[in-house]
């Protein structure tokens, strides 16, 4: 295994950033590590679901080369180029803190370096078509056998078997092949989650059957082989929803905001727009009524007193409800709420969330540098005491490739 080659995170000034670098940012403790360093991970990756694996191992302080195709690389690159004019969305998303070399791996030189990649490797990682990493000599079972310590994870879309192993699998068609689309939207019409959700369920799997495999190979010394699928992962996120249709014969509703086993739970209207309320159990429903809108009768109405009974008078109880919130300010009511700690919310689109003070009171904000300058991106959710995770910069298209290629003795002439 190689040693970790450190990443530094660099904050270049740009004239008119509307997000101005904070140079009192420390990146992160220098005494302590983090929790992958030393790590290696190769990735022959692309889209969404891989590359958000790969990144939150590079936040955890592994090395990620990201191998992309020359002259093209990871085609989320061309998604758009909404940041600063002219990077991508989805590839500042999920692409910081890697290396990029770019080979080409229809060439013998090129099939042969990501092979000498990966024999420094801890971790491979690839989401080509299924199929596509084996007929380039990168499957599973070769790389292992010269290489019994090496955790290989094979990502798809639907999974290395079954009818439906070499069909197309975009987020959207896997929501929908997997009855998320069906359980999302309101009664009159059903839509596809607002971000790439079987993307990112696989992409998190992926993530921590990594971890895990790290666990194991710690005490064992042997590596090991994960598949992870968008589809997979998707039905397991279906949880309840599948076990109300095998247990109790029925799909579960379509009820916009609200929830189709729990009432009051949905959107109600104030004097000045609107608020959520989610009232989970009795106890719930007796606070929001008695202390929140001062209707202790409603409390004590036998129709409502069980969420049962709500979840089977529905509309009713919601029409109730919205009555009595329309008594209110959104922003007194929230505070009402708040003080009597009946969960709530106000909807905020995403201007409101980059401004969110539950963002900015606790200071998630960091700096990233990418070739366009640099942007702000929101810490890694998983929070350490003793170090803060890396948040390395952006990759260009093959930035590192002459060097990592030098490193691994590679070099001979033009890139392979």
């Amino acid at each position: 295994m190689v040693g970790l080659i450190p990443i530094a995170l660099t904050n270049p000034t740009s004239a008119g950033d509307p997000w101005p670098v904070n140079s009192d940012q420390s990146p992160s403790s220098d005494s302590a590590l983090l929790p992958l360093e030393g790590i290696t991970v190769v990735a022959l990756e692309q889209a969404v679901a891989a590359p958000l694996a790969t990144r939150h191992l590079a936040d955890l302080g592994a090395r990620v080369i990201k191998v992309e195709r020359v002259g093209e690389g990871d085609f989320a690159r061309q998604y758009d180029s909404a940041v600063r004019g002219g990077a991508g969305s989805h590839f500042v998303w999920l692409n910081r803190g890697k290396e990029s070399v770019e080979l080409d791996l229809k060439s013998e030189a090129g099939r042969d370096a990501i092979k000498t990649l990966i024999a420094g490797a801890d971790v491979f990682l690839q989401n080509l078509a299924p199929g596509a990493a084996a007929r380039l000599g990168l499957g599973a079972d070769v790389l292992r056998a010269d290489h019994p310590e090496l955790i290989v994870v094979d990502m798809s879309g639907y999974g290395d078997a079954g009818p439906f192993r070499d069909r197309k699998a975009y987020d959207m068609l896997v929501q929908a092949e997997t009855g998320l689309i069906s359980v999302t939207g309101t009664p009159e019409d059903m839509t596809k989650t607002g971000i790439p959700s079987s993307d990112i369920a696989a992409g998190m799997y992926a993530l921590t059957s990594v971890l895990s495999a790290l666990f194991r190979r710690a005490t064992t010394g042997i590596g090991a082989r994960v598949a992870v699928s968008m589809f997979d992962s998707t039905v397991e996120w279906m949880g309840h929803a599948m076990y109300m249709r095998l247990y109790g014969g029925k799909q579960i509703a379509r009820v916009g905001l609200g929830h189709a086993a729990i009432v009051p739970y949905d959107k109600y209207p104030t004097q000045d727009g609107t608020i959520l309320i989610g009232v989970q159990n009795d106890r719930g429903w007796d606070t929001l009524t008695r202390v929140v809108l001062d209707r202790p009768d409603l409390a004590e109405d036998p129709r409502y007193k069980t969420n049962i009974d709500r979840v089977s008078r529905r509309a009713e109880v919601d029409a109730v409800i919205a009555a009595e919130t329309k008594r209110f300010t959104t922003e007194e009511l929230d505070r009402r709420l708040a003080d009597a700690g009946v969960p709530a919310a106000e909807i905020r689109d995403l201007e409101a969330v980059v401004e969110h003070p539950q963002l900015g009171e606790r200071d998630r904000w960091r700096d990233v540098d990418t070739e366009v300058g640099p942007i702000k991106a929101v810490l890694p959710p998983m929070t350490f005491d003793d170090v803060e995770l890396a948040m390395g910069p952006v990759p260009a298209l093959g930035e590192h490739t002459d060097a990592v290629l030098r490193e691994f003795g590679i070099v001979a002439g033009e890139r392979p």
